[in-house]
């Protein structure tokens, strides 16, 4: 933790800076007791008074971290920022240094209240982008812009000198008191693709998990259908999710990352809704869907599930579809 002190001594003329490390660890080996263990540190930070936290952490899987403590930190009353760096800081090219930098100006410019993303804008070292928690994803394994927001817009645009412009709304928790809706650590939730070829056996292998996200083609399609003899294992995988939707909540998400779920245009899905699959109108990221799915089974009845996977907690689903269509992703 110091040594990145010392690596960007800039952050220090921004804020009082208190660093210390929670864990070293690549972002991939995260489990649920780390979402937890973050959030509850960062609990400690908010009753000793802290007015914004950095959170540094890998790339990969920081989108799922993001999601994690957007959901358990009920009320969160300060900015709560997860940065990192696509390339290394022994690297000239690293964007480590603006990121951290604008992570900081952003706390202490904004008054924001929540948790949220902060990286590159562009390949350039310009400004950086804060990011939704629950909409964001990971769209390129190197480009330093690599972050892009789903189905929406980016919260706010930071410069190095600490230029705040906000480009979409945010909620604020005011006054309310922080609570913590932590994850069952022992939950299992799967996530299945569904591609050309697929066998029952796919989808029978989680018949021992909690739940399970299915990424379906399209607007929710599943491969169900018999048409002729080569589509026979359809009737079969039918039958499995039959059998799998009475144990467990099956949520779906849309495999072509933007747009949303309808799962009232085809007769086939209007069968998935009879047995009990879940998503309708969804535009929630895969990550999210998996993220949201375990924490609600952790903090609410499974009878209540149906109702709550739709219903929006944390902006992490749009009221409506925006026209807009990756105009914040290569601009």
């Amino acid at each position: 933790a110091k040594d990145i002190l010392n690596l960007y001594p800039e952050i220090k003329q921004i804020a009082k800076i208190d660093s210390r490390l929670i864990q070293n660890m690549w972002s991939h080996d995260t489990r649920f007791s780390h979402y937890n263990l973050l959030a509850k540190e960062a609990e400690k930070e908010v009753k000793n008074g802290a007015e914004g936290i950095i959170i540094t952490h890998g790339t990969d899987f920081m989108h799922y971290t993001s999601s994690a403590l957007a959901f358990i930190l009920e009320n969160c009353p300060i900015p709560i920022i997860l940065t990192g760096s696509q390339r290394s800081s022994d690297r000239g090219s690293s964007d480590a240094k603006l990121n951290l930098i604008c992570s900081s100006q952003f706390i202490a410019n904004s008054n924001y209240q929540g948790v949220g993303i902060c990286m590159h804008e562009s390949t350039e070292d310009d400004a950086c982008l804060i990011l939704h928690s629950t909409k964001t994803r990971k769209l390129h394994s190197s480009r330093r812009d690599a972050f892009k927001v789903v189905n929406g817009k980016p919260i706010a645009r930071v410069t190095q000198q600490g230029n705040v412009g906000f480009i979409g709304k945010h909620n604020l928790s005011g006054d309310k008191k922080l609570k913590l809706k932590l994850f069952n650590e022992d939950l299992k939730i799967g996530i299945l693709k569904t591609h050309p070829n697929m066998f029952a056996e796919e989808f029978s292998a989680y018949k021992n998990y909690d739940g399970l996200v299915i990424e379906a083609s399209g607007l929710g399609n599943l491969p169900t259908t018999k048409l002729d003899k080569e589509t026979t294992e359809h009737e079969k995988i039918l039958e499995t999710l039959k059998t799998l939707a009475k144990k467990m909540p099956i949520v779906l998400s849309a495999q072509t990352i933007f747009g949303r779920l309808n799962l009232n245009v085809y007769s086939n899905q209007r069968i998935y809704q009879e047995i009990g699959l879940l998503g309708n109108y969804s535009d929630m990221t895969t990550e999210t869907t998996f993220i949201k799915l375990a924490w609600l089974l952790s903090n609410y009845k499974k009878n209540e599930i149906p109702k709550l996977i739709t219903k929006n907690f944390r902006d992490e689903i749009s009221p409506r579809s925006s026209l807009d269509f990756l105009d914040y992703v290569y601009s």
